[in-house]
């Protein structure tokens, strides 16, 4: 039987790793790196590292980030992603085109997006995006 494999955004990763974690966040992405259902895109990467405030931080986290499976944005995604933001736009929903990519990754790979940005929540009501939302609980 093949493991549930979970797509974390940086909308989560960010209150994961702060030094004042929101417990139930940090629980939950523990659960999943011990399960080993943790994959990630090239994006993700470059937003949390990218946010890195020193470099020692940087290593750590990059040396954390790179253990984890990766979802490549090769060209079906590329492609997915166009079709989404063009659907998308006919439905006058407008979303970072960031994020429009994050979706297509988690859609091709089969993966439930789990995030804590409220773009995902209303794209995943016009397409077929799987989502775990954890945007009540950055929001109390």
């Amino acid at each position: 039987m093949p493991i549930d494999r979970f797509l974390v955004d940086t909308s989560v990763w960010i209150f994961a790793l702060r030094r004042d974690p929101i417990p139930s966040i940090r629980e939950r992405i523990g659960r999943l790196l011990n399960a080993n259902a943790v994959l990630i895109t090239r994006i993700i990467q470059l937003e949390i590292l990218g946010g890195a405030r020193t470099e020692r931080e940087f290593h750590r986290l990059k040396s954390l980030l790179d253990a984890l499976d990766r979802v490549e944005a090769e060209r079906p995604v590329w492609e997915r992603a166009y079709g989404l933001a063009f659907t998308l736009k006919r439905k006058g929903i407008t979303v970072p085109y960031t994020d429009i990519l994050i979706a297509a990754c988690a859609m091709a790979s089969g993966s439930t997006l789990v995030h804590a940005d409220a773009h995902f929540d209303l794209m995943s009501e016009h397409v077929d995006l799987q989502v775990e939302s954890l945007v009540a609980e950055v929001q109390n």
